[in-house]
C-alpha cells in the first residue's frame, strides 16, 4: 500500500512539472510575439508578408549597404543594378496626348462619332450587336489622325496605337501576333478599371493592295483574317500557341485610312466595321484653320477668306503654307551666318536658332498660298516620265521646260 502512494505520488509530480513546463513554453512564445511586433526593424517593410513595392527597385535601393564582396562586382554588371528599369514597365505602344495644348478646333460630327461608338463597345446593349472597329477614312491630307488624338485627349483615354508600317514584316505572321499581342495590352489596362482602345493609323496603307501590281502578302492576309476574327469573338483573343478559353474586356477599335475600298471586303462589313467618311465642311475647315494660325494673331475674317480662296486645298495644304511664310527670314538668316557657316551653328551651336513672331498678312498668306498651288500645277503639268516612257517627245520639246515661253501662254 505504501508503494501504491509513493508511485501516485511521484506520477502527481510529474504531472505538475509537465505543466508547469508547459505553461513557461506558452509564456515565452507570447513573449517573442509581442516582442516581434513591438520591435520592428529597419527591413520590416521589406518582408514577404508586407512588401508591396518593386524587388528589381528594391535591389538598387540596397547599393553599398553591403560589403562588395556580394555585390557581385562593379559597374553595370553588379547584382546591386537592377534588371529591369522603371521605364521599361510602361507600355511603348501606349499614347498620351497631354502634350497637346489646348485651344485646336474638333468638328463636333467627329467627336460625336468617335464617342458614340467607344461608348457603345463598353455597353451592354440587349440582343444588339455592335460593331467593334470604327474606320474613319476620306482624303489625303484631312486632319483625321490629329482629329483622333484630340478627341481622345477630350475623353482622357491613352490609346494602344499601332501604325501602317507594323502591319508587314520580314517574319510571317508577325503582324498578326502583334496585333493580338496589343489588344490584349488594352485589354489589361480596360481591367484595372481604366479606358483604353486600340488606334491603328492608315490601316489601308499596312493591309490593303494599291493596285494589280501589289503584292498580296502572307502578313497581308493574316492581318486581315485576324481583323476578322478579334471582330467576331473581341472577348476571347489569345495569343498564338495559347489554347485556353479566357473572357477578356472587350476593346474598342479605331483606324484610319485614306481608301478603304483597298481593304478585304468582309473586313468592311458593316457587322464588324462601321464606317465614317470623314469630308470637314467649310465651318470645320475654318476651325481647324483658326487653331493653326492661333499662334500668329490672324483674325477670323482673314481665315475665312483664305479658305474660300483655295476651296479644293486639303488642310495640311494650310499648314505647309503657315512654315512657308518663314522662309524670307530663314534666307536673311543664311545670308547673315554665310552657308559655309550653318553647320556650326544648326548643330553643333549651344544655342538653338529662334525667330520671332512675325506678322502674317492676308497679302503674305495668299502670295505664299499661290505659290504652293503653282507647285502642284507644275506637277500636274509635266508628267516627265509619260514622256519618257511614251518615247513621243522630251519635256522641254512642248515648252514646259522653257518657264519663260509657258509664262507668256
Amino acid at each position: 500500500m505504501q508503494t501504491t502512494m509513493k508511485s501516485s505520488a511521484i506520477s502527481g509530480q510529474r504531472m505538475g512539472s509537465a505543466r508547469v513546463a508547459n505553461r513557461s513554453v506558452r509564456r515565452a512564445q507570447l513573449q517573442v510575439v509581442a516582442a516581434s511586433r513591438s520591435q520592428i526593424g529597419r527591413w520590416r517593410n521589406i518582408d514577404a508578408d508586407k512588401d508591396t513595392s518593386d524587388d528589381q527597385q528594391d535591389i538598387t535601393r540596397g547599393r553599398e549597404m553591403v560589403d562588395d564582396l556580394f555585390q557581385g562586382g562593379f559597374g553595370a554588371g553588379g547584382t546591386h543594378n537592377a534588371v529591369l528599369s522603371s521605364t521599361e514597365y510602361l507600355s511603348q505602344a501606349r499614347a498620351s496626348f497631354n502634350n497637346i495644348e489646348d485651344g485646336f478646333y474638333i468638328s463636333p460630327a467627329f467627336l460625336d462619332k468617335m464617342t458614340i461608338h467607344i461608348a457603345k463597345n463598353f455597353m451592354d446593349l440587349p440582343k444588339i450587336k455592335v460593331p467593334l472597329i470604327l474606320g474613319i477614312w476620306g482624303g489625303k491630307g484631312q486632319g483625321k489622325t490629329f482629329q483622333c488624338a484630340l478627341a481622345y485627349k477630350k475623353l482622357g483615354i491613352a490609346p494602344i496605337v499601332m501604325s501602317a508600317g507594323e502591319l508587314e514584316s520580314g517574319n510571317a505572321g508577325e503582324p498578326a501576333k502583334l496585333i493580338r499581342t496589343r489588344y490584349r495590352e488594352a485589354s489589361d489596362i480596360i481591367k484595372k478599371g481604366k479606358m483604353c482602345s486600340l488606334f491603328i493609323n492608315d490601316l489601308d496603307a499596312g493591309a490593303g493592295r494599291m493596285g494589280d501590281t501589289t503584292q498580296y502578302t502572307v502578313n497581308n492576309q493574316m492581318v486581315n483574317a485576324t481583323l476578322m476574327n478579334i471582330a467576331d469573338n473581341p472577348t476571347n483573343v489569345q495569343l498564338p500557341g495559347v489554347y485556353k478559353n479566357e473572357d477578356i474586356p472587350r476593346v474598342p477599335i479605331v483606324c484610319t485610312g485614306n481608301d478603304f475600298s483597298t481593304l478585304y471586303a468582309p473586313l468592311i462589313r458593316d457587322g464588324r466595321m462601321e464606317k465614317y467618311y470623314w469630308n470637314p465642311t467649310r465651318e470645320d475647315r475654318i476651325g481647324v484653320c483658326m487653331g493653326i494660325f492661333q499662334e500668329d494673331s490672324v483674325h477670323r475674317g482673314d481665315v475665312e477668306r483664305l479658305v474660300d480662296t483655295f476651296p479644293g486645298q486639303s488642310i495640311d495644304f494650310f499648314g505647309a503654307l503657315r512654315a512657308r511664310v518663314y522662309d524670307d527670314m530663314v534666307r536673311k538668316w543664311i545670308a547673315e551666318v554665310g552657308i559655309e557657316g550653318i553647320g556650326s551653328k544648326l548643330v553643333n551651336g549651344r544655342q538653338k536658332v529662334s525667330f520671332p513672331k512675325i506678322s502674317m498678312s492676308l497679302d503674305v498668306l495668299l502670295k505664299y498660298g499661290k505659290a504652293l498651288v503653282d507647285e502642284q500645277e507644275n506637277v500636274k503639268r509635266v508628267q516627265l516620265a509619260d514622256a519618257y516612257l511614251s518615247g513621243a517627245e522630251l519635256a522641254g520639246a512642248s515648252g514646259s521646260s522653257l518657264p519663260e515661253e509657258y509664262a507668256r501662254r
